[in-house]
């Protein structure tokens, strides 16, 4: 606030006295934003009522009955619906702003008691088979369909979740670098398929300019992920002679990444391609050393991640620049 502006208006008859005060009083005393505190307080709500309730539901199952549990399971999750629906925005292909804070956690809620509902049924009954594939591409269709519909991106993360659930994939980085050491590594396949996917829609939003802020959490998935599923090929492989190949599949799709970022000024996503980079040249030149049996092999590469280190810094502060003046 600019208190010299204002006394000067003062001194110009045109701020009276109390005005005046005011002003003065609102810059030494400024308001305090509640807003993320607020949102953190209902993302914890939703989570300890959804926690909740699976701790209630477990401990009382013999004498609630599973029917009540999904009456109860259903009429909590068609309820908020029926509130987001009421209380919604008219859809558009831009971004559409959310009512309140408070109708975000409500949809949240709303989804998380459909996966429970769903998850619930084919526990308890079956309903789908054996058909484990079909019990979690409906829900993902769901998920997507009320990510879009209701511009929610953290619907979308769920939903793209239970995309890597279906595909047979799972999100977890420790389970994958737990397998990516044996010589056949299911997960890999997959993996990229999925990232590959994902990047593919993260284009596809800004290419037809739908959902456009879409695209970040899209390409944030992809890219992590496509990016795993390249090195764990690398080290499933090490010992051929032809596994260098996942590592160069790293700096080609690197290079591609690389000028989607300059291109759309985002140093995010320059930084993990620039890190995953050097973790694939850093990887070649440890294994050319490994096969030099000396000490000059161990200075050498102490020299080279010192240097590397520093080089990184270096490039990493000038195409924060770049990006600036662009």
């Amino acid at each position: 606030m600019n208190i010299s502006l204002y006394k000067k208006l003062h001194s110009e008859g045109l701020l009276s006295d109390e005005t005046l005060e005011k002003v003065i009083e609102r810059h030494k005393n400024p308001l305090f934003s509640l807003h993320w505190e607020l949102k953190t307080l209902l993302y914890l709500g939703v989570t300890l009522l959804s926690t909740g309730l699976g701790i209630l539901i477990y401990k009382n199952i013999d004498t609630i009955g599973h029917q009540f549990i999904l009456l109860f399971i259903a009429i909590i999750c068609a309820g908020s619906f029926i509130y987001c629906v009421k209380n919604r925005n008219p859809f558009s292909r831009e971004k559409v702003k959310s009512p309140s804070a408070f109708y975000d956690y409500i949809l949240l809620l709303a989804c998380l008691c459909l996966l429970s509902f769903l998850g619930y049924l084919q526990f308890q009954y079956h309903v789908f088979g054996d058909n484990y594939g079909l019990a979690t591409f409906i829900p993902m269709l769901i998920l997507f369909y009320v990510a879009y519909e209701f511009d929610h991106i953290g619907i979308l993360s769920m939903a793209i979740t239970n995309l890597a659930i279906w595909l047979g994939a799972t999100l977890s980085p420790y389970t994958m670098l737990e397998n990516g050491y044996h010589t056949s590594n299911p997960l890999i396949a997959p993996y990229l398929f999925l990232g590959l996917l994902l990047l593919a829609a993260a284009y596809l939003s800004t290419h037809y300019a739908f959902k456009k802020h879409f695209k970040f959490t899209y390409q944030n998935f992809g890219l992590n992920i496509s990016f795993l599923a390249l090195f764990t090929g690398y080290f499933s492989c090490y010992e051929h002679s032809l596994s260098f190949l996942w590592l160069i599949g790293v700096l080609v799709l690197g290079y591609f990444l690389y000028t989607d970022a300059l291109k759309n000024k985002s140093f995010y996503f320059l930084l993990l391609v620039i890190l995953y980079a050097y973790t694939a040249i850093s990887s070649l030149v440890v294994r050319v050393l490994l096969n030099i049996d000396s000490e000059a092999a161990f200075v050498m590469g102490l020299l080279y991640f010192i240097g590397s280190a520093i080089g990184l810094i270096l490039v990493l502060i000038q195409l924060n620049k770049k990006i600036k003046e662009i």
